[in-house]
């Protein structure tokens, strides 16, 4: 984080390097992540002077410290807050979630449940079925145009079967 801003080694942007560089070591670690986002502004830059001015690196290590600590404090909070993923729709069906979204689609199918149960079983094991059809069904219900790059779906094909949809209401 010192070094590589005061070797210029790029025309730009060589402070922003430094700072994501500065990451490297805590990641490989498995540590949180450093982040300078509420680091007081005159803090950092009488301690990047600091190092440039008087060669001491004293000042910006103290905010780096700091910096640092709040990190991870913030880090652990957002950690704790987050829900773990699901297994079931990240690991073990996510193609065919995908698939069976874009064929309903495809297929024009408004009413999609008894798609969705012969896709179902035809593609997964008796004992996951109901849950994938679940979970199907709740992608069917979420999906938008913001969303439809992720099941494979041209914005023609999700305009026609949502007018559709929208008829059938």
């Amino acid at each position: 984080m010192v070094h590589l801003p005061y070797l210029q080694p790029f025309e730009d942007v060589n402070k922003r390097v430094s700072r994501l560089a500065a990451n490297i070591p805590f990641i490989r670690e498995n540590l949180c992540p450093l982040s300078f986002v509420d680091v007081p502004e005159r803090d950092y830059i009488n301690g990047t002077l600091g190092v440039y001015e008087l060669s001491r690196v004293d000042l910006l290590r103290d905010v780096f410290v700091w910096a640092y600590e709040r990190s991870s404090q913030t880090y652990v909070a957002v950690r704790q807050s987050m829900a773990e993923p699901d297994p079931f729709r990240l690991l073990r069906y996510r193609t065919l979630l995908a698939d069976a979204v874009a064929q309903v689609v495809k297929a024009r199918e408004v009413h999609q449940d008894a798609l969705l149960h012969k896709f179902a079983s035809k593609h997964v094991p008796s004992d996951d079925c109901d849950a994938f059809v679940t979970l199907s069904r709740e992608e069917v219900e979420r999906l938008h145009e913001g969303t439809i790059a992720r099941y494979r779906l041209r914005p023609s094909e999700f305009d026609a079967w949502n007018k559709l949809r929208g008829e059938s209401d």
